[in-house]
């Protein structure tokens, strides 16, 4: 499982005082840097290789301003060329947000890349 834990800001409430709903996606693409630097090591854009091609989030539980939160993700399947993703995003102990994302791997120019063997063995120690 890849763990982060982020401190939300006042900026990302809403106009009741939970965090906005527009935030969620931003908190899960932080906790994929681990991720993001098996396949590009310095984060440069200049050779970036993962692409989202598709997340999906369950809301679950308000989340608020005052306390930090924990976004887990473990790998769930890794294919020749993409990989899912289970995530999850927990306040307070308690798991508010839950989903999936999916990404594939490209090549510089464009097109889908196979996963090198090294990448997928790290990828699936985070296996769930």
């Amino acid at each position: 499982m890849y763990s982060t834990t982020i401190t939300p800001r006042v900026s990302e409430t809403d106009g009741v005082g939970h965090i906005n709903n527009t935030t969620i996606p931003v908190w899960l693409e932080a906790g994929r840097k681990e991720i993001f630097k098996l396949f590009n090591p310095d984060l440069a854009f200049h050779d970036w290789r993962c692409i989202l091609l598709k997340i999906d989030i369950q809301y679950l539980s308000e989340i608020h301003y005052h306390s930090d939160v924990v976004v887990n993700i473990w790998v769930e399947k890794v294919g020749n060329t993409s990989f899912t993703l289970y995530e999850e995003i927990h306040q307070n102990d308690r798991c508010c947000t839950k989903g999936h994302a999916v990404y594939v791997n490209v090549a510089r120019k464009g097109g889908k890349q196979t996963i090198p063997n090294e990448i997928k063995m790290k990828l699936m120690e985070h296996s769930r």
